[in-house]
């Protein structure tokens, strides 16, 4: 299959026009030796007969760039990935901008290989009235040039065309020769580049474009005010709200069909087989593992697709210009704020969302630090643990109690994200460059196909791993079998065992052995807390925070010796400790998966357990002394 290799700069449509030829034949994958991710698809000739093997790279400026995107475009046209040389490439140039684009397909056209140049957003350049001749263009170029719009799909035919042609050709070193001496030389300088290309574009245009200045004078405006320190964060703070918002108010439909679903599928599984481990492993373990798979992919899909719409209509440039000054002082930039936010919905996303950050160091931090945010998994542990500690206290007192656990989680995941910058990640932010790209209509299709192909990778890599987990915890609280109830089994199973034993380490934060076997359980997934505790409370596994008697019958627990389980001062630490531990193992899966090495989890899970236990120490004791006891 010929492999055709798929190069442009940054915010040239590159991406777009690429979902255009393949459609959902396509997936992403890390280029070898490398953390850079691309993808490959599969494009059927315009016959409909051959198939042809496209890569596409990652953006860059330029070639010669001393940078991870730019080291994987040369090796690709070097043959260097798979050992396997590229038979031609497309090289995506944004029609409203080619001087720019030109300097760097002029190094990409120098290497000996057959080449189309695609003229991406030929329908925003007409309308700007660009007068670019394309054939003129292709004279100069030695290559055939093709106007095109990969978000309305004008021109994608020609390109069929242009790329099955140019694969099916022997190789014309004549012509390779001819299209050499037409380009600036290997070594040419910056500056001797962009000379080049302005001549290129002004001997390609049959006169001098004419600009609407009013709309040019308007985009300025909008511009200034969208980067702008205080309007522009502003700005993002109501777009991301609203976008957080519609996330959990359309997520949450298809979550709790999800969640309803796989209820019913382990209630008719258990009506259907007979009382046992097996009914038990199907019910309990395997479809709550799938189930809780599953739950997530409304929020990530949703998620997702709404940041490749701003994404495409130029806006998340902005935005990210906006809050680079405040993320600088922590060792980020402005790139880092997207995923973080997203964790405040759920860390998964979150992560996975970290590729739009270039800097490999300020990358891994983001990831280390991006579970600190408060995501929705903490909410029912939050309204339980501050339910108990309103008892008697102002109405606003919980409110107050929320905003502090959210500003917490972010406060230390910034002061951690410094501290990393300064020693294992050492290394100052890197100067966020950016182009600001046109606005334009965001494309539908384009957001879709993106949407797809993050599900996919979700379900392929951490959700086998998700699953297995579930189910290894499943085991550990169902076994050994005691015979008795709920609460009994919960107590006396492996998980109920491992919590008395670790019992002492946690006890200098007041939590006796029922508390602690909810901590332990709650690392398959926060929200397990809850249900943990209902258990030994005696109100059920179907637990809910929002039932007052349920709430009653937690706060009222006792220990051995008869004294409340949740003191002030325990509630406190225990609160505190949810808001800043890593208690959510499909999170270290997803970290494992973007990182390709178990090392940064570890770190993860180490550094936020050490950084919640002396939290919670610490407010254990100044809450009992304030108190006046334990």
């Amino acid at each position: 299959m010929p492999r055709i290799a798929v190069l442009g700069n940054p915010n040239t449509g590159k991406t777009t026009l690429f979902n255009r030829l393949c459609g959902v034949r396509a997936r992403t994958a890390n280029f070898p030796g490398s953390t850079v991710e691309g993808r490959i698809g599969t494009h059927r000739s315009a016959d409909g007969r051959a198939e042809l093997e496209l890569v596409d790279l990652p953006g860059s400026y330029s070639l010669t760039l001393d940078i991870p995107e730019a080291r994987v475009c040369r090796d690709c046209l070097e043959g260097a990935i798979d050992g396997v040389m590229p038979d031609a490439m497309l090289v995506v140039v944004d029609a409203t901008n080619l001087r720019r684009n030109l300097q760097f397909a002029a190094q990409c056209l120098l290497h000996r290989l057959p080449a189309v140049v695609a003229l991406n957003m030929w329908d925003v350049a007409r309308q700007r009235s660009s007068c670019v001749d394309p054939a003129e263009l292709a004279r100069r170029l030695g290559c055939p040039v093709v106007p095109v719009s990969g978000r309305t799909g004008e021109g994608v035919p020609a390109v069929d065309v242009a790329l099955d042609t140019l694969s099916s050709l022997p190789f014309d070193s004549d012509a390779l020769v001819a299209r050499l001496q037409k380009l600036p030389p290997a070594d040419a300088s910056p500056a001797a580049l962009a000379a080049w290309a302005d001549g290129v574009v002004q001997s390609s245009s049959a006169r001098a474009p004419s600009i609407d200045e009013g709309r040019e004078a308007m985009v300025d405006r909008i511009d200034e005010a969208l980067t702008h320190p205080l309007l522009g964060i502003g700005a993002f703070m109501v777009i991301m709200a609203a976008l957080f918002a519609s996330i959990f108010m359309v997520a949450a439909v298809p979550m709790s069909l999800i969640d309803l679903l796989f209820g019913s599928v382990a209630t008719a599984v258990r009506a259907v087989l007979p009382d046992g481990i097996l009914a038990d492993l199907l019910a309990d373990g395997v479809l709550r593992g799938i189930g809780g798979v599953l739950v997530f992919l409304p929020q990530i899909c949703l998620l997702f697709f709404l940041v490749s719409l701003l994404e495409d209509s130029g806006y998340l440039a902005r935005a990210a210009f906006a809050v680079d000054r405040v993320m600088r002082r922590f060792g980020l930039s402005g790139l880092s704020f997207v995923p973080l936010l997203s964790s405040h919905a759920c860390a998964l996303p979150g992560i996975m969302s970290t590729r739009l950050i270039r800097d490999d160091r300020e990358r891994l931090a983001t990831i280390l630090v991006a579970p600190f945010m408060s995501c929705s998994a903490r909410l029912p542990v939050y309204v339980l643990l501050i339910g108990i500690l309103s008892v008697g206290k102002p109405a606003w007192f919980a409110g107050a109690a929320f905003a502090a656990c959210y500003a917490l989680g972010a406060g230390a995941g910034l002061l951690t994200a410094l501290l990393a910058r300064r020693t294992i990640l050492r290394g100052p932010a890197r100067a966020l460059v950016l182009e600001l790209p046109p606005y334009r209509i965001p494309s539908l299709r384009n957001a879709a196909l993106v949407t797809w192909d993050r599900a996919n990778v979700f379900l392929r890599n951490a959700g086998t791993t998700i699953l297995a987990i579930s189910v290894v915890m499943w085991w550990l609280s169902a076994f050994p079998r005691t015979g008795g109830d709920a609460r009994m089994q919960q107590a006396e199973s492996f998980a109920g065992r491992i919590g008395d034993a670790i019992q002492p380490v946690f006890a200098p934060l007041g939590f006796d052995s029922q508390l602690t076997v909810g901590v332990m359980t709650s690392f398959m997934a926060r929200e397990v807390f809850v249900s943990t505790m209902g258990v030994l409370a005696g109100a059920g596994h179907d637990a809910d925070v929002a039932d007052q008697r349920v709430l009653e019958q937690v706060a009222t627990m006792t220990r051995t010796d008869g004294t409340p389980v949740f003191t002030t001062a325990t509630c406190a630490a225990a609160l505190v400790f949810f808001v800043l531990a890593m208690q959510c193992l499909p999170t270290l899966a997803v970290t494992r998966r973007e990182t390709g090495s178990w090392k940064w989890p570890a770190i993860q899970f180490g550094w936020m357990t050490f950084v919640a236990y002396m939290a919670a120490l610490a407010v254990h004791a100044a809450v009992g002394m304030a108190a006046g006891g334990p």
